[in-house]
């Protein structure tokens, strides 16, 4: 969005116009096309209010306005600049794993980071102070279990409840293990829809992630019309023994479960 070049407009004075509108974030091509004072003078003003909390430099070129009800925390949900990011960095992306639980209501565990997934090829992760976001990539997903969420500063892309359990299946060995996930899975089962599930099975290709997440969700206690929905789409080709948690080295044995399916961890949820 482009505002009113003014003559000798300041980087504080284009904040506040941006906060009027309700949006907290702005990358340094915006500054240039809206504030008329030499480039020496801009960037010597966003170091002066990185200094002073006021704004954040989250990544080269891309600046976070922190109000003052958020000074304190000394960072900014991600939900009011995510989807502003992402058109900066030209992706498609969705908040998706532990974040995307939380926003569903499976907010079991209080995260100490969020969480996107993009399109290849990888984005860096951040850590900027009390700012930690981690990023995962994927070749392709169905917009169909998208969900945009709405929030102060508009719209922003989140997985639905059964892309957002599946995702912490496949990536389960990277963000802290089964048992650390397993609340979240049992609490986001009671959000999933038929048609939610429907959607994502005519796309999702993972048939090892399928079988953990139809295992997962019959320990659970899931009924039996979503299990079945999982079970009917692995028998439409070939599937194989796998183990439940992967670990280099070890290969799957016997299962005694239709989703083949060994339980090489002991499955401890804590609800």
């Amino acid at each position: 969005m482009c505002y009113k070049k003014l003559k000798g407009l300041s980087v504080s004075d284009y904040i506040k116009q941006l906060q009027s509108f309700e949006e907290y974030a702005f990358s340094w091509d915006e500054i240039l096309r809206n504030c008329n004072s030499p480039e020496s003078t801009l960037r010597k003003e966003l170091i002066r209010l990185v200094e002073r909390n006021e704004i954040l430099n989250l990544r080269q070129g891309f600046y976070l306005i922190i109000p003052p009800r958020y000074q304190n925390l000394k960072k900014l949900p991600l939900e009011l600049y995510v989807d502003k990011l992402f058109m900066h960095l030209g992706k498609k992306y969705y908040v998706g794993l532990y974040s995307a639980a939380t926003i569903h209501g499976a907010s079991h565990q209080q995260i100490q980071q969020d969480y996107v997934i993009t399109i290849p090829p990888a984005v860096r992760d951040i850590e900027k102070g009390n700012t930690k976001i981690r990023f995962f990539k994927t070749e392709r997903w169905s917009e169909r279990n998208i969900i945009e969420k709405k929030s102060d500063a508009g719209l922003y892309n989140v997985s639905s409840p059964v892309l957002t359990a599946v995702d912490l299946v496949n990536y389960h060995s990277k963000i802290g293990g089964l048992n650390r996930m397993l609340a979240n899975i049992e609490e986001l089962s009671e959000e999933i829809q038929l048609e939610d599930l429907k959607a994502l099975l005519s796309w999702y290709s993972n048939k090892s992630t399928l079988q953990r997440l139809g295992f997962l969700l019959e320990e659970i206690g899931l009924e039996e019309t979503y299990t079945n929905l999982i079970f009917e789409r692995l028998k439409q080709d070939k599937f194989y023994p796998v183990l439940l948690s992967p670990k280099k080295g070890e290969k799957a044995g016997s299962t005694g479960n239709k989703w083949k399916v060994d339980v090489n961890i002991k499955l401890e949820s804590d609800l």
